[in-house]
């Protein structure tokens, strides 16, 4: 069958479009160093978030409204799920959440369709609640180019911890952090960049190995949705830096288990033994060492519960939510 005419413009201009999106992830890899993604560097950096802007009024929960916002990210718009407890708030404001989220495929992301019961167990809890939809998520401005070895996922979960500081509802000397996976990952660095800012973590199936565990000790198979160019980011880096093996002070830069030291408060972990995804032993190894320096740590392990700790859900996030109410 021959394309109708009439279409062949609109295959055209598709086509260019898709060249067009092609050309822009070429140009932000190719600008990627992982040497970015050093603690010290990131602690030098300014994270100001912005006030939240509404963008869709959703409906409310049982006791808290529903909001799609946006906020600013080193020059980019990055949408949010933010819930806000309905009533008079506590002196000073609510104490509030960042929440992030796990792996998902970037371009079937949906800022209301994940991690729903999540959220929704914090929210009914009294807390203000902000999940970020990553750069590249959904709706956010930016590229996608994972949370390991480039900074703009930190940058912008550090921005929304700014975010939530200055909006006037929030008692900014009372926000926590939860992490999911990817997002377990994300909530330890932003612990140890901004130590005094978060109160608590609770990170569940969180990549928190090291460099050298990550690259040695996670075989899970990888996401068919990655993209190539996204993949060859480590290739790139061992290339230019060498293993952390070979050069373990480069890496251990990059790595917010070499700062362990610095935290400043107390950290609730969650783990399946069967979990398809994620290594039980990044988690046991991270609560080992925070034991061995006397950080206040909770470890919680499912026998034969998955990476979303299915079978545990409703215990896990009973616990998690107990945890920031006392420690918020």
């Amino acid at each position: 069958m021959k394309t109708p005419a009439l279409l062949f413009p609109l295959l055209l201009g598709a086509a260019v479009l898709n060249a067009q999106a092609g050309a822009q992830s070429a140009a932000a890899l190719a600008k990627v160093d992982v040497a970015d993604m050093g603690i010290q560097t990131a602690r030098e950096k300014k994270y100001p978030g912005s006030a939240l802007k509404v963008l869709t009024n959703l409906r409310a929960g049982g006791n808290y409204s529903r909001q799609v916002v946006s906020y600013q990210s080193g020059g980019l718009s990055i949408r949010a799920l933010l819930t806000v407890p309905t009533g008079t708030p506590p002196k000073g404001g609510w104490p509030a959440i960042v929440f992030n989220h796990g792996y998902v495929p970037p371009n079937v992301y949906r800022t209301t369709e994940r991690y729903v019961a999540y959220q929704d167990a914090f929210a009914r809890a009294g807390f203000v609640t902000l999940k970020s939809d990553y750069r590249g998520h959904g709706s956010s401005q930016g590229e996608a180019l994972g949370g390991y070895y480039s900074p703009g996922y930190t940058d912008d979960v550090m921005n929304a911890l700014g975010s939530l500081k200055r909006d006037g509802r929030v008692n900014a000397a009372r926000i926590g952090m939860w992490g999911h996976s990817m997002g377990g990952f994300l909530t330890l660095r932003a612990m140890v960049i901004a130590p005094g800012d978060i109160k608590a973590g609770v990170i569940w199936a969180g990549v928190v190995g090291d460099y050298n565990a990550m690259m040695t000790q996670w075989s899970s198979p990888v996401p068919a949705s990655i993209p190539q160019g996204v993949l060859n980011l480590r290739k790139t880096a061992v290339a230019k830096y060498g293993t952390p093996a070979s050069n373990p002070k480069f890496w251990n830069s990059l790595s917010a288990n070499s700062y362990l030291k610095d935290l400043k408060g107390p950290i609730q972990l969650h783990i399946g033994t069967a979990d398809e995804d994620v290594p039980v032993v990044f988690h046991t190894a991270l609560s080992r060492d925070l034991k061995a320096i006397g950080k206040p740590v909770q470890s919680y392990v499912y026998p034969g519960d998955n990476h979303n700790l299915s079978r545990n859900l409703r215990t896990a996030l009973n616990r998690s939510v107990q945890f920031f109410k006392e420690h918020l």
